[in-house]
């Protein structure tokens, strides 16, 4: 019996300046400190169980070169948009609500908001503990961990308008930069361009 694997079909990705940038209201953080974020943390677990949390990776492009939609909070933490689900809602449910949340512009109908489109899980990630450390696997002596982390791809229109919080700054960083840049951008955003190696982009004006 012969296998045939096909490659994947191209993803269209569309040039960044297509995207019109706003200024929306602040968006203040939810925790002043990393270990207040570990409490909350602990307090939801010891409530609802486990958390699970999901990220949006977008991909445009620059003169045809992929660039990754990423937020940049104060002057040197890199993030994925995102955030945490409800204990009862679906990963593309949350995912989609976030991005509204986040990305929307104000004063602005429905219609002419972004349609986020959930295409392909890309990784998940675990926290076994109450700490800052994610795995790209849960470790052998963790029963249940604390956080579960899925990262998405997802898609926008050719053209459309992002309203991005005061507090932030919506950057259209080259893939290049994240491959081997742990030490900037942290292990998750850095494993990206290993994670979209396996898929095609098609760069359309």
């Amino acid at each position: 019996m012969t296998v045939v694997i096909k490659d994947p079909e191209p993803i269209d990705i569309f040039p960044v300046d297509n995207y019109q940038i706003q200024s929306t209201s602040i968006q203040p953080e939810e925790d002043s400190s990393v270990a207040d974020r570990m409490h909350r943390l602990q307090d939801q677990y010891e409530e609802t169980g486990m958390r699970r949390s999901v990220d949006a990776v977008i991909v445009c492009h620059d003169h045809g070169f992929p660039c990754i939609l990423t937020l940049q909070v104060a002057n040197d933490f890199f993030k994925l948009p995102g955030g945490y689900l409800d204990p009862s809602e679906d990963d593309e449910t949350g995912m989609v609500r976030h991005l509204r949340d986040l990305l929307n512009t104000a004063g602005k109908p429905a219609t002419e908001q972004p349609q986020w489109e959930v295409r392909d899980l890309l990784s998940i990630w675990w926290r076994p503990n109450f700490d800052g450390f994610f795995y790209p696997y849960k470790p052998a002596h963790i029963t249940i961990p604390k956080e579960r982390k899925k990262i998405f791809l997802v898609t926008v229109p050719p053209k459309i308008s992002i309203g991005v919080p005061l507090n932030m700054k919506l950057l259209a960083i080259p893939i290049h930069e994240f491959y081997d840049n742990t030490q900037r951008y942290g292990p998750q955003l850095s494993a990206i361009p290993h994670l979209l190696s396996r898929l095609t982009f098609s760069a359309k004006d």
